[in-house]
């Protein structure tokens, strides 16, 4: 029996999915004392429920197993520190993952919160992967013996007291070994589908959820901007005040960009596209225009308005730079030093062997053995260890 399980309270995360609910139950079997916690994350304010927040198969789930459940309502913080950041990376002609930020910065920091109020010792997810403690005392994730689910990609911004506290029992587990656990075990969302798109787009038509995200916004702007000045003149005579016409143009404003031009690597025109965030790098399909062979889009330039268009030999490259680096499985690096690693660029991505570069300016460059296709900025690379532990990662700049 594990030590740390002894008379120890758990809060584990449940989304309302298959995955959690298992952790949950698993958790539960081994003895630990378990409560249930779900982050309502997001309010589309269409009188829908987003997939991340389904708090009904969460309560049904600890219902099953007799434990308590909780909501919390994080919506505030979700977007403030979620899916702003993700409009304005976009807007800048970049390709963010909101996950990663959400498990760092909304996930663990509410979770662990949560648990400090309900005097619980750790915290858990049905994430698939490892959490681990190294012989130099720090924390990782390392991959899960399901390599198709793995999801230290995801992990890799956590810190190291976020990690000592974690649980997370399905990384010696397959996807089919989980819904089996829970169809054995009478879980009402055994058979539950995955879900696959960012929870608050569940479309999958980012550019139409950013120009109505990017209204909404600047709407709200507008009316913090009235409030604000009709409180700072509220000892003046009516006639004293100026309010001024400022929608989107104030701090904070969100301002999406119209239709541009697509051009070759030399800038060139080429042709007209429906606006930068219609695009990623690597795309071909949609793109709108015919030049009679294979198009690519290789960069997004939003400063202009211009997305460049190559073909697919230009989208190859075997170096990689990345800022805001997270190292988990060592404290860091000294500026021109260079480690051994294997590192994946997207979460699909195939790690790949390389070696890491420190710069000065605390930027890592990534020097792969072979070419890599689409780096796209504002995705995350990965570094990863000879045991697959995860040494950090950062967001990719180019």
């Amino acid at each position: 029996m594990d030590r740390r399980m002894l008379m120890k309270r758990v809060l584990v995360g449940m989304s309302g999915g298959v995955d959690s609910a298992a952790a949950a139950y698993l958790l539960q079997k081994e003895g630990y004392e378990v409560c249930g916690v779900t982050l309502r994350t997001w309010d589309a304010g269409d009188g829908s429920e987003s997939r991340c927040c389904e708090i009904d198969d969460a309560q049904r789930v600890a219902h099953r197993l007799g434990i308590r459940h909780y909501a919390l309502n994080c919506v505030a913080d979700f977007s403030g520190k979620v899916v702003d950041p993700f409009v304005r990376s976009y807007l800048e002609g970049q390709t963010p993952n909101p996950c990663i930020e959400c498990n760092r910065y909304v996930k663990w920091e509410k979770m662990l919160y949560a648990a400090k109020v309900m005097e619980a010792d750790y915290v858990a997810t049905g994430h698939y992967a490892h959490v681990v403690r190294l012989a130099n005392g720090r924390y990782t994730v390392k991959k899960a013996r399901h390599a198709a689910k793995d999801q230290t990609y995801m992990l890799y911004k956590l810190s190291q007291e976020q990690l000592a506290a974690t649980l997370m029992p399905l990384g010696n587990y397959t996807k089919e070994e989980v819904r089996r656990i829970a169809l054995e075990a009478g879980l009402p969302v055994a058979q539950k589908p995955d879900s696959q798109e960012i929870c608050f787009v569940t479309d999958g038509h980012y550019a139409d959820f950013i120009e109505q995200y990017a209204e909404k916004r600047n709407r709200e702007i507008v009316f913090d901007n009235v409030n604000s000045r009709l409180n700072e003149d509220s000892g003046r005579s009516a006639g004293s005040k100026e309010i001024g016409d400022s929608a989107g143009s104030g701090a904070g404003g969100l301002k999406v960009p119209g239709p541009g031009f697509f051009v070759d690597e030399d800038g060139n025109r080429l042709g007209t596209h429906k606006g930068i965030t219609h695009y990623t790098i690597g795309q071909r399909k949609g793109l709108g225009i015919a030049l009679g062979h294979p198009i690519y889009v290789k960069e997004i330039r939003a400063a202009s308005n211009e997305v460049v268009l190559s073909d697919e030999p230009a989208l190859f490259s075997r170096e990689v730079l990345c800022r805001d680096v997270n190292f988990l499985s060592i404290p860091g690096m000294d500026p021109g030093q260079q480690i051994p690693a294997k590192a994946k660029i997207r979460y699909h991505h195939q790690a790949a062997d390389a070696v890491l570069e420190m710069q000065a300016d605390g930027c890592v460059r990534i020097l792969f053995d072979d070419p890599v296709r689409a780096a796209a900025p504002g995705q995350s690379a990965v570094f990863y260890d000879a045991d697959d532990c995860v040494i950090g990662g950062g967001i990719i700049v180019k």
